[in-house]
C-alpha cells in the first residue's frame, strides 16, 4: 500500500516547526488546546441552557428577557479578567445566550 502525499508530510511540516523535537511539543500542545476547546464549548452550551432558565423565569414573572445591568456586570468581569479582548468575548457569550427561548 502506498502512502498519499498528505501521509508523507512530516510532523515538522504540519506544525511549521524546524525540528522534530519542536514539532512534537507543538503536536502535544495542539492536542491539549483541542481538548480545552471541547471543554470550553461544553461550558458555553451549559451556560446557554442556564441563561434560558433565567430568561424563562424572568419573562414568566412579567420581566424583560434581558437584564442590562447584569450584562454590564458580566462585561466588566470579563474585561477585568482578560483585558479589552475579554469584553468582546463576553459580548459573544451574551449574544449566544440571548433569546434562545
Amino acid at each position: 500500500m502506498t502512502a498519499t502525499a498528505a501521509e508523507k508530510t512530516t510532523a515538522a511540516e504540519k506544525t511549521g516547526a524546524r525540528t522534530d523535537e519542536a514539532a512534537s511539543v507543538i503536536t502535544g500542545a495542539r492536542e491539549r488546546i483541542d481538548s480545552l476547546d471541547d471543554r470550553i464549548i461544553g461550558l458555553i452550551q451549559e451556560r446557554m441552557a442556564v441563561s434560558a432558565v433565567i430568561q424563562e423565569a424572568r419573562i414568566a414573572s412579567g420581566g424583560r428577557r434581558v437584564n442590562l445591568s447584569r450584562e454590564m456586570e458580566i462585561l466588566d468581569h470579563f474585561r477585568e479578567a482578560l483585558g479589552k479582548p475579554g469584553t468582546a468575548l463576553a459580548m459573544t457569550l451574551l449574544e449566544l445566550c440571548r433569546g434562545r427561548i
